[in-house]
């Protein structure tokens, strides 16, 4: 499926390498060939996507920008570079799409006959792997800058201008060229995570690696699983590996830091579903991934009769995960602070089927390629809390960029 999406201008491949605790409604999901697409000024989106979906209630795959449904930010955030270049929100109507399920593969095309489709995907020859020329990627932030930011932005926490902030640095390459296809394939074998997605428009690549995600609805339900909390893997010794698992449940730090997100997605789903239905399904839950244990909650609410996708988008993105609380200083102070804007990057890809439903991955763990500038760009970052040290911060952000360094022939 993936071989066979790779071949048009246009697709997104989903793909959460059965996971079974991630209530995904299908093992991979393919869409290919745009034949309506949303693409929306800036400072439109919102207003946009209401017009848009009342006129479109067929499959629709795409992605939001980090800054794409706030006011003025994009203003804001002008003084920071941005090279990738996505457009702030992007949904098309696929030509096709390929649905794999545990016991069945459902094709919907609108111009093709699903036999064809479906012989053409089996068909397909499978590039062999090739050599990596190992790219070397340089970071915005030396360590001393960023244990230097840090302690800046500890200020503000103890001066009480906000209590948690996802603070992101940037690595990136500047002419290079990559084989996009081939990379993912190496980042989803190497760090198989439940919200993969390969997402291609034109000559913009965004390879990702999710464990994470934003906001799925299903029926009238809302869910949202926020990670805050990560502890790294010792495939080695699995008593070891457990103890660090064990240690990351406990960890007064991560607790806090958790918590503070579940209480700001509470808050943001209590704007749109019934009073009293936002509920926390998990609280601390851990999950292991091949490099790393991740600290998930779960929090759900009943959607509220007559909000759509854009009143869901006002009410909760960015997400509590990449923002901080409170919101609006945080995303001051990351303006302030961080180096470069995000764009895709703490944005999210996903669908929205025919009948309504949702679900959307937060793009983490990814590597994002502009083809045409050929420069390569990958964020890291974490969650920053009273409680934070600075040095340990800033090896998390090392660890959650590994399996990206691996394929990159860094490490």
């Amino acid at each position: 499926m993936l071989c066979w999406a790779n071949q048009y201008s246009v697709c997104c491949f989903l793909d959460n390498n059965g996971y079974q605790h991630s209530g995904n409604a299908y093992e991979c999901l393919a869409a290919v060939n745009a034949v309506h697409t949303f693409i929306p000024g800036a400072n439109q989106v919102l207003p946009s996507l209401k017009a848009f979906l009342k006129d479109n209630k067929d499959w629709l795959f795409g992605h939001f920008c980090y800054n794409s449904t706030l006011p003025g930010y994009q203003q804001q955030a002008a003084h920071l570079p941005e090279h990738v270049q996505f457009a702030p929100a992007f949904l098309f109507q696929p030509e096709t799409v390929a649905e794999l399920k545990s016991d069945k593969v459902i094709i919907s095309t609108l111009l093709a006959d699903p036999q064809s489709v479906y012989l053409t995907i089996l068909s397909q020859q499978i590039p062999e792997a090739t050599a990596q020329t190992s790219i070397a990627v340089q970071p915005r932030f030396t360590r001393e800058a960023y244990l230097e930011t840090l302690q800046h932005i500890l200020q503000h926490i103890q001066r009480g201008d906000c209590y948690e902030i996802n603070f992101c640095q940037e690595f990136y390459a500047q002419n290079v060229q990559i084989a996009p296809y081939q990379l993912f394939k190496r980042l989803n074998n190497l760090s198989p995570t439940p919200y993969a997605a390969f997402y291609k428009l034109q000559h913009q690549y965004a390879l990702c690696a999710s464990p994470e995600r934003y906001l799925k609805k299903e029926g009238n339900k809302l869910i949202s699983q926020p990670i805050k909390g990560t502890a790294k893997r010792i495939p080695d010794s699995p008593e070891k590996d457990a103890e660090a698992r064990e240690a990351l449940y406990n960890s007064p730090k991560e607790r806090s830091e958790n918590v503070m997100v579940v209480d700001l997605v509470r808050n943001d789903l209590s704007q749109i579903c019934h009073p009293g239905s936002v509920t926390v399904d998990e609280l601390f839950g851990i999950y292991s991934f091949p490099q790393v244990h991740q600290m998930i909650s779960t929090i759900s609410g009943e959607l509220l009769p007559g909000k759509d996708l854009a009143d869901i988008l006002e009410a909760t993105f960015p997400m509590g995960s990449m923002t901080g609380a409170p919101k609006k200083r945080v995303l001051e102070l990351t303006n302030q602070y961080e180096r470069t804007q995000r764009n895709l990057y703490a944005g999210s890809i996903g669908y929205i089927n025919p009948n309504g439903d949702f679900d959307f991955n937060v793009v983490i763990r990814s590597i994002l390629y502009n083809e045409a500038d050929n420069y390569l760009s990958y964020h890291v970052g974490g969650g920053i809390t009273f409680y934070s040290n600075a040095v340990k911060e800033y090896e998390e952000c090392l660890l959650k960029a590994s399996a990206m360094n691996k394929v990159l022939g860094m490490l």
